[in-house]
């Protein structure tokens, strides 16, 4: 096991936080919609829009998007798994992910987001930010930053996939010989 870096309340209350300062910046819900990053990208984008449609009375819709075709470190996937059923041309999209790391999953899903149009801005919103990217992309709105080797681990678990809600640093064992 490693030291859990938020359990189930923090969970919820950084993404209450992160709803906030996401309508805030955008003065409303107006022309917002979310887009999560399949796989645990995806639960965390359905609570961020289902906390943004409470606060705001009026409905963030959220699609989710299968970035393994638009991966260039991996062979492609003939099965998309994406939904969005709505609109992104003209939208302000709150792109959201678990954990950014070297930003190429990132990358991928601009790629496949402006596959359905072209929006008015997109705007990231993580659980996590680790550090170390290889491209320059910044997440807007991130929960919590963690200062992270590289051989370090974020294990991220949703209750829609792992029977719990609890974010896990993992730090590589070192083995004194």
């Amino acid at each position: 096991m490693g030291a859990v870096l938020l359990d189930a309340g923090d969970m919820r209350r950084t993404l209450g936080r992160m709803a906030h300062e996401i309508l805030e910046a955008n003065q409303g819900a107006e022309g917002l919609v979310v887009i999560g990053v399949l796989r645990r990208g995806y639960p965390v984008a359905k609570r961020l829009a289902f906390l943004m449609t409470q606060i705001e009375g009026t409905t963030v819709p959220c699609g989710k998007l299968d970035v393994r075709p638009y991966r260039d470190d991996r062979p492609n996937f003939e099965h998309d798994e994406t939904e969005i059923p709505f609109e992104v041309a003209g939208k302000t999209v709150i792109l959201v992910d678990e954990v950014i790391y070297t930003a190429r999953t990132i990358r991928a899903a601009l790629e496949g987001v402006m596959r359905f149009g072209r929006p008015k801005t997109v705007q990231l919103a993580v659980l996590i930010d680790r550090g170390h990217r290889e491209l320059p992309i910044e997440p807007n709105y991130y929960g919590k930053k963690v200062d992270t080797d590289r051989d370090d681990h974020i294990v991220v678990r949703v209750n829609e996939y792992d029977g719990e809600d609890a974010v896990v640093l993992e730090k590589k064992e070192v083995i004194n010989v």
